[in-house]
């Protein structure tokens, strides 16, 4: 079969969480949040769960061990640089079976033609992590929307059929 023909295909609307992961957001101003939801619930699936918390590492590893179960997947923004503060990636990567490397490869490729080389101080991943989709991206409303639209909507259906979510 085609890549193409294969890539959008979708059993059902995939049960989506969303993390936000900050400590002066509160969901009124949290925009990448609000951004998130909307492109999945565009792209045709339920955003079911949605929390924004503290980057604290073992705070955002419980929530995807806690939810994970009742989700297919969970998209989570901010804490992917490089500041001290920034542990989303270490909370991510600790959780993940599989890697998506190419996830992040893409990312940032796709953020270089934006922004310039400040793409490289991003450490936006994917993965698959007790059989569930994991994203975890920067918390920039722009970072979002190129990740979301140009990565994650194109590939959903593809995912959830090759882990049997659909």
């Amino acid at each position: 079969m085609a890549i193409h023909h294969h890539t959008h295909r979708s059993g059902r609307p995939l049960r989506l969480g969303v993390i936000t992961v900050s400590d002066s957001r509160t969901e009124a101003t949290d925009e990448s949040g609000r951004l998130i939801r909307d492109l999945l619930a565009g792209g045709g699936h339920q955003v079911v769960y949605y929390e924004i918390m503290p980057d604290e590492p073992e705070r955002i590893a419980e929530a995807i061990r806690s939810h994970r179960g009742d989700l297919d997947g969970i998209v989570i923004n901010g804490g992917t640089g490089i500041a001290p503060r920034d542990q989303t990636y270490e909370a991510v990567k600790g959780l993940l079976d599989k890697e998506l490397d190419g996830f992040g490869e893409l990312f940032r490729m796709l953020s270089y033609q934006e922004i310039g080389s400040a793409a490289f101080l991003s450490r936006a991943t994917a993965g698959i992590s007790g059989g569930k989709i994991v994203v975890s991206l920067p918390g920039s409303p722009a970072a979002c929307r190129l990740g979301v639209e140009k990565l994650l909507l194109p590939e959903l259906g593809h995912m959830a059929n090759l882990l049997g979510l659909t």
